[in-house]
């Protein structure tokens, strides 16, 4: 499986990686397992996604069997919005390092650049977007600096390799650039036809920092949630399905392969053990640049993750 470089410390970050966001927990660690089995190093996990512990888990239990050691995967968390303030950054990192069962995180990443009011993780963990009352949203008056600063002593104290950020535009990433002694070395956020992002992309690119594509089937993983925005599924689209017939792949291998083809890595999720091992499939072909260009021009700056439809003042991409 192929690789992108991490600038700051040249570690490998595995293209295609496995997405842990829906997983559920009773069924994650044994998905995680398959995962592995399957050929998957990367993890790509969230404390916001609760089910890390699972996720350690289904880890352990490779490691056990000798399907992998440690140094061979590439887990990555993030840092949730209401552990901003640098009181709370490396305790919550540490917590959710207990929670994989592990030393180190290969990478931690900002969720989002959204600060909001502490939740003691005693007190409800993860704690989501909202308060007890699943309504209200309290923000937080603490600047990235700060938690970037933070953020830089994880890596200090090897509780993380490389750190991060996460659904950022470009005007708060020239801006961690501007007080970074440690720079981001991944910049993820949603990138599907629907949404190309070809000006972000082409800053990260600038700046030396690897992207991570999530949400890559763009409304798939959002019907089930009532958040498609009424689109048709990429999957039934005719760009896609003919892309797909002319090289006898699925059309979510096609979607994977438009992305990779591009420098990005991707973390789709499956359930399903043929799928996994299909979205794996997606490095042994490609796209010719009529079927490039024709697929990125189902761009329609369509957003499905947007903080903004919880609460206008998190309209960070506005």
């Amino acid at each position: 499986m192929s690789s992108i470089v991490l600038k700051r410390t040249n570690q490998k970050m595995p293209v295609v990686g496995f997405g842990l966001w829906k997983v559920t927990k009773s069924t994650c660690a044994e998905t995680v397992y398959n995962a592995i089995k399957a050929g998957y190093r990367l993890l790509d996990g969230a404390g916001d996604y609760g089910n890390e512990k699972e996720a350690g888990e289904g880890v352990r239990r490779a490691i056990k069997a000798g399907l992998v050691k440690r140094e061979d995967l590439f887990i990555t968390s993030k840092l949730w919005n209401t552990f901003h303030s640098k009181k709370y950054v490396k305790d919550i990192a540490k917590m959710q390092l207990d929670l994989w069962g592990i030393d180190y995180f290969d990478l931690f990443l900002i969720h989002f650049p959204i600060a909001l009011e502490y939740v003691d993780p005693a007190h409800r963990y993860p704690p989501e977007w909202w308060q007890d009352d699943q309504k209200t949203v309290i923000l937080e008056k603490t600047p990235m600096q700060e938690t970037w600063t933070s953020m830089e002593e994880l890596v200090d104290q090897s509780i993380a390799k490389n750190i991060g950020i996460s659904n950022c535009s470009g005007s708060i990433i020239t801006d961690i650039y501007r007080y970074a002694r440690i720079e981001p070395q991944v910049l993820q956020v949603e990138i599907h036809p629907y949404l190309t992002q070809e000006p972000l992309l082409a800053l990260a690119k600038t700046l030396g920092m690897a992207v991570t594509a999530y949400s890559s089937f763009g409304p798939q993983s959002y019907y089930e949630l009532g958040m498609a925005k009424g689109v048709t599924k990429l999957f039934e689209r005719d760009v896609i399905a003919k892309a797909a017939g002319k090289v006898g792949k699925t059309p979510a291998q096609v979607l994977l392969r438009w992305a990779v083809q591009q420098g990005l890595a991707v973390v789709p999720k499956s359930n399903s053990l043929e799928r996994l091992e299909e979205n794996l499939q997606c490095e042994d072909f490609g796209l010719s640049k009529e079927d490039m260009d024709a697929i990125s021009g189902l761009n329609i700056g369509l957003r499905l993750n947007n903080p903004a439809d919880i609460d206008p003042r998190m309209a960070i991409f506005a």
